[in-house]
């Protein structure tokens, strides 16, 4: 089996490209890789990790780059190096394990398999040495090799007892009870609202420090009209923006916040974050009307093109870390603001920029600020101050930069196409429509979906379904048959090559368990992964959920609808009991169980416009002279609100049209 060096430029992975020159002889994970631990009887030390990940760079630094521990890794066991944006189905198969194992999970995971891939021993970070009650990394493999030695017999019974919790584990979904009863979603939407409310903490978000951007969490409390569900929304949304979470000298925002205030973040930025946030501030700017809020969502998206931009789509990530320090590039102090502006020659706008951006002397990590924007300043930066603004921003970007993940995930990309979509700015909506022609080139090859342009791992579930959805909307926004033909063709390969047995049919609806997170034509995992939580990420069940049954209003498609519906009852224990674990699939379960068409034929007009204008839950947009049945015999000009196959009267003013939405969403 070649080594990762070996092999360094086929590899398209900006992680796995950072320790090919360990002396660590890292594999690839791969069906080679574990016939060769099981030839050579040795078992194999797994880190998966990710390259923007602040403690993966740390614990390569100190354990992988030492050459005794490499030198001992590499003597009694066969290490595999995985890019968990890769390979999300070996991640998540693992990680359950790691959580079962230790209690909790993260990255850097480093975990300890069997010859056969079963796992008997996980963590996330070690230290090189025992340090701060935690085991050192060189002590915990000579322990290991011990055990394998001197106690294969336990080793190999405590990974045999694993696989059964894992395997339950990461198939959840099999195990749920029955949920007989019709599910009534509008009840299933209060318990969520206050399942949310009771994790809402007065500084913005759901619980207490770290703090995870779940845009979820917010999309579900705009159902509400009440002023907790609004004040929870406004908190957070002003939170995230306003504070160090955001980048306010150069867009987007990071991945998560290390204290409970936004203040200091941890300073990578995911493209999955960019997308998923734009899309949530824009449906929030629609519901409330804060202008603001669609500011936030454009600068995001104007950051994502800009800076994110590779050929052929957009990279996966920018670094937390600078030259080896983390957050450099982001923190000022105020002798280096002053500088600045004095060069710039605007040296008069140094205590307001001070004061709006919150440099402070002593700054609140490690003695540098964070910018951040002071009570009462505004989102956009006033005029007076754009000079200073262009001038810090023109400075930071002389610094040493963080590192990019250059890979194109096709997931993440399809999220950021559908947000691209949905802006409601002609430059957003063209780079959308190029971007999905553009994965369908790069990422299908010999009839076959990949997770990345490199063609190195197949597509998972949530690859496609994302693609098919972000389809849907550009048919939504250009009414061209085309857009669902592709869609149509994509759901067709989800059912083809992730659905498990019997595919549900209008007469045979209760069959079928649901989607596998990983392709048939992958070979080298013993489990197969149902996702069925929402995390960072809508699971690949929510989002398979969503995309059949959008795309199944939107064709008129009865069968393709039930296997939406399918998907919602083989969790409905779960949206019933629990839908804080799963609310992007209480979102999904709108349009698959009470799914509202609006179908105005013609070339997308001024009630086109006007519909895409507004948030619209559980609501699809037919336009266009294409041809889905529900275009048929309608006249264009007019709007028709249909549900469940019944159509309201046609009407031909936003006013009616508005009347009409608001009983059928009601």
């Amino acid at each position: 089996m070649p080594l990762l060096r070996d092999v360094k430029d086929q590899l398209g992975s900006a992680y796995l490209l950072d320790h090919v020159d360990n002396p660590v002889e890292w594999r690839n994970w791969s069906q080679a890789s574990l016939e060769e631990a099981n030839l050579r009887d040795r078992p194999i030390f797994l880190s998966i990790g990710y390259a923007a990940c602040h403690w993966c760079h740390v614990m390569a630094h100190e354990s992988f780059e030492d050459e005794r521990i490499a030198a001992y890794l590499n003597e009694h066991f066969i290490p595999i190096k995985v890019d968990r944006e890769e390979r999300p189905d070996v991640d998540a198969l693992y990680m359950a394990a790691t959580q079962l194992i230790s209690g909790h999970g993260g990255w850097p995971m480093s975990v300890f398999l069997l010859p056969d891939g079963r796992p008997f021993m996980a963590g996330t970070y070690y230290p090189p040495v025992d340090r701060g009650g935690h085991v050192g990394f060189a002590r915990l493999l000579e322990a290991l090799h011990g055990a394998w030695v001197t106690q294969r017999a336990l080793v190999e019974e405590q990974a045999e007892e694993l696989s059964g919790s894992l395997a339950r584990e990461v198939q959840f979904v099999d195990h749920l009870a029955p949920h007989d009863d019709t599910i009534d979603l509008r009840a299933v939407r209060e318990r969520l609202r206050g399942e949310l409310l009771d994790r809402f903490d007065v500084e913005g978000g759901f619980g207490a420090a770290p703090k995870f951007p779940r845009p979820s969490y917010v999309e579900a409390l705009l159902y509400f009209d009440d002023d907790a569900s609004r004040d929870a929304v406004t908190r957070t949304l002003d939170a995230m923006s306003r504070r160090g979470l955001y980048d306010h000298f150069g867009g987007g925002f990071a991945r998560y916040s290390t204290d409970a205030i936004w203040h200091v973040p941890h300073f990578e930025k995911m493209l999955s974050d960019q997308a998923l946030l734009a899309r949530c501030y824009l449906d929030a700017a629609r519901v409330l009307g804060q202008a603001t809020w669609r500011a936030v969502a454009l600068d995001t998206l104007g950051f994502v093109v800009r800076d994110l931009s590779v050929e052929g789509g957009f990279a996966s990530s920018l670094d937390a870390d600078a030259g080896g320090v983390e957050g450099s590039h982001v923190t000022w102090t105020p002798e280096e603001v002053e500088r600045v502006l004095r060069d710039g020659g605007v040296e008069r706008d140094l205590d307001d920029a001070l004061r709006r951006w919150r440099i402070e002397r002593d700054g609140t990590f490690e003695g540098r600020s964070i910018p951040r924007l002071a009570e009462g300043e505004s989102f956009v930066t006033p005029f007076p101050l754009e000079d200073a603004h262009q001038a810090l921003t023109r400075a930071r970007a002389t610094r040493i930069q963080p590192g990019r993940d250059e890979k194109i995930i096709l997931e993440w990309n399809a999220m950021t196409a559908s947000a691209l979509l949905r802006s409601g700015e002609p430059t957003f909506e063209a780079n959308g429509l190029a971007l999905l022609s553009s994965l369908a080139r790069t990422h299908f090859h010999d009839d076959a979906w990949w997770r990345t342009e490199r063609l190195e791992a197949h597509a998972s579930a949530s690859d496609v379904a994302w693609l098919c959805d972000a389809m849907v909307d550009a048919f939504e926004l250009r009414g061209e048959s085309e857009w669902l033909d592709r869609a149509a063709a994509l759901a067709r390969y989800v059912v083809t090559h992730y659905w498990d047995g019997e595919v549900p049919t209008a007469t045979n609806p209760s069959v079928g368990g649901g989607v596998f997170s990983q392709s048939d034509l992958v070979l080298d995992l013993r489990t197969r992964p149902k996702e069925i939580f929402d995390g960072a990420t809508p699971s690949a069940h929510a989002v398979a959920t969503r995309s059949f049954a959008r795309l199944a209003l939107c064709r008129g498609d009865s069968e393709l609808l039930v296997i939406a519906q399918r998907l919602v009852t083989l969790a409905g224990t779960l949206l019933v009991s629990h839908p804080s674990a799963v609310p992007d699939l209480v979102a999904a379960a709108g349009f698959a169980l009470d799914g509202v068409e609006v179908v105005i034929p013609g070339v997308p007009g001024e009630l086109a416009r006007h519909v895409r204008s507004m948030a619209m839950p559980r609501t699809v947009l037919i336009t266009g002279r294409g041809d889905s049945p529900l275009l048929v015999g309608r006249s264009e000009g007019l709007a028709y609100v249909c549900r469940g196959g019944v159509c309201d009267r046609p009407v031909a003013t936003r006013d009616e049209l508005d009347a009409l939405l608001r009983a059928s969403l009601a």
